[in-house]
């Protein structure tokens, strides 16, 4: 039994019926002369991985009368209740895989069992198929993901044929006693927890007062954009494949991190599709990006170490090279702000969220639409997370490409994740019906906007070598 963090925690609380919590990892599979694979075959190789995939062995268990956080439990997996199977209509082109996605991605996940699940797909072009695996956020982040894709598509080791381990679902009095036992001494935590938070505010604001530019503030900066507002069930989703070769290029050429590319190329792409609907506001854009906090080498399989970064997507910058070096000096800014607050506070204090109050004013939020009656807090999260660099396979079939989303929240119904994969730099657009039009719309975009700041390297190049 092992007791959510205050951000896992977060993540399950956050859920509602039309803010779904788990994030997608779209694997592209290539059989060997487009052959077809052995369904048995594919159900005995994920049994098989089980044991080092510890994650999806664990069910939530609530702590009577929401006193804590809820608990995981290690529970025997029925493999045939999480492995579902769907082919694609002919001719199973990537934007038909897309709406496989859509669909899959509209549905929660049921909390009575361990909070994952895999779609097969079959019949997709080249004879290629897809693992579709949807994986509750509070399970894991980017970073842990990662490593258990290593486990999940690597070699199988002895460990492999060990049998995953159970344990008794605990009583009500087992839970009580140790969310009371935490209680306790997180409480004796809280007095240096609010020394340290006020020491470092402190520091925050001197520090915002000398920093050019000075990053944004969410709710306070975040202008009103076609795809901010109240969310639907329903989720719209996109790919495309970028070459690693042109991003990492563009890094090098303008001296800014692959970070800093990504975001600019989803600014370039965000900022075409309102200037063409001539809704494009006059402040820049606030972008949230996900920030790991790990600060061991060693791979983490579970749970989310993270923190958030607020910064501007400069979308009133209408070149795309300045727009590229407004934003690496704005992430900068507030890459400083973030680690003078301590990247660490916000999983200090998400321990102390009361679990009954938290849900229940998400869902009220949710129902009554109030996302509609204020200013976004952001408007659109951008993550980029570095993936394997080595090719994978999985059942002896090679894995051709690795495409990744994370969720979209209230007030902000956009979410754009990059994840490398060997040579590929692959993008995923989540969003919503009536919230944007047309996700693919922002991939095309993401394409052209590389392409601008690839094209624009020779003259960045003679400009260098001529100062």
């Amino acid at each position: 039994m092992e007791r959510l963090t205050g951000v896992d925690a977060g993540l399950l609380y956050m859920e509602t019926p039309t803010a779904h919590m788990h994030t997608m990892k779209i694997a592209v599979l290539e059989t060997p002369g487009g052959r077809v694979l052995d369904r048995h075959r594919i159900r005995g190789e994920m049994l098989r991985r089980l044991s080092l995939l510890p994650p999806f062995r664990r069910r939530l268990v609530e702590v009577p009368f929401g006193l804590h956080h809820p608990v995981w439990v290690d529970v025997e997996v029925d493999i045939d209740a999480h492995l579902h199977w769907v082919t694609a209509d002919p001719p199973g082109s990537p934007r038909q895989l897309d709406e496989i996605v859509s669909r899959i991605a509209s549905l929660p996940l049921e909390r009575s069992k361990p909070l994952w699940e895999v779609w097969m797909v079959e019949g997709l072009e080249g004879g290629r198929i897809a693992a579709i695996a949807k994986i509750h956020h509070a399970v894991a982040d980017g970073v842990a993901v990662a490593a258990l894709l290593q486990n999940a598509l690597g070699p199988v080791v002895d460990a492999a044929h060990d049998a995953p381990r159970t344990e008794p679902l605990p009583t009500p009095r087992q839970l009580l006693r140790e969310a009371f036992r935490d209680h306790r001494q997180q409480i004796r935590r809280l007095p240096a927890l609010v020394r340290r938070t006020a020491t470092n505010l402190a520091g925050v604001a001197r520090r915002r007062k000398i920093l050019e530019p000075s990053p944004p503030l969410p709710l306070r900066d975040a202008p009103y954009a076609a795809f901010n507002g109240a969310l639907t069930r329903e989720r719209v989703f996109a790919s495309t494949t970028l070459p690693l070769a042109d991003v990492k290029a563009v890094r090098a050429a303008f001296d800014v991190t692959v970070n800093d590319v990504a975001l600019a190329v989803v600014a370039g792409a965000i900022r075409r599709y309102l200037v063409a609907r001539n809704v494009l506001p006059t402040k820049p854009l606030l972008a949230e990006v996900p920030a790991s906090t790990d600060t061991q080498h060693a791979a983490r399989i579970s749970g989310n170490h993270l923190s958030n970064i607020f910064t501007s997507l400069c979308t009133d910058v209408a070149d795309p090279v300045e727009r590229l070096r407004a934003i690496g000096a704005t992430a900068r800014s507030a890459k400083e702000i973030h680690e003078q607050l301590g990247s660490e506070m916000y999983q200090e204090w998400s321990r102390f969220a009361p679990p009954r109050a938290f849900a229940s004013f998400v869902r009220l939020y949710s129902r009554l639409k109030l996302a509609d009656r204020h200013r976004p807090p952001i408007n659109v999260i951008v993550s980029s997370v570095p993936g394997p660099r080595e090719p994978l396979e999985f059942a002896g079939v090679r894995l051709v490409d690795l495409f990744s989303v994370g969720p979209i929240i209230e007030g902000a119904a956009l979410n754009v994740t990059a994840w490398s994969y060997v040579d590929h730099f692959n993008v995923g657009v989540l969003s919503c019906p009536g919230r944007l039009d047309d996700p693919h719309e922002i991939t095309e975009g993401i394409r052209r906007s590389l392409d601008e700041l690839v094209a624009a390297i020779p003259a960045e190049r003679e400009h260098v070598i001529g100062a």
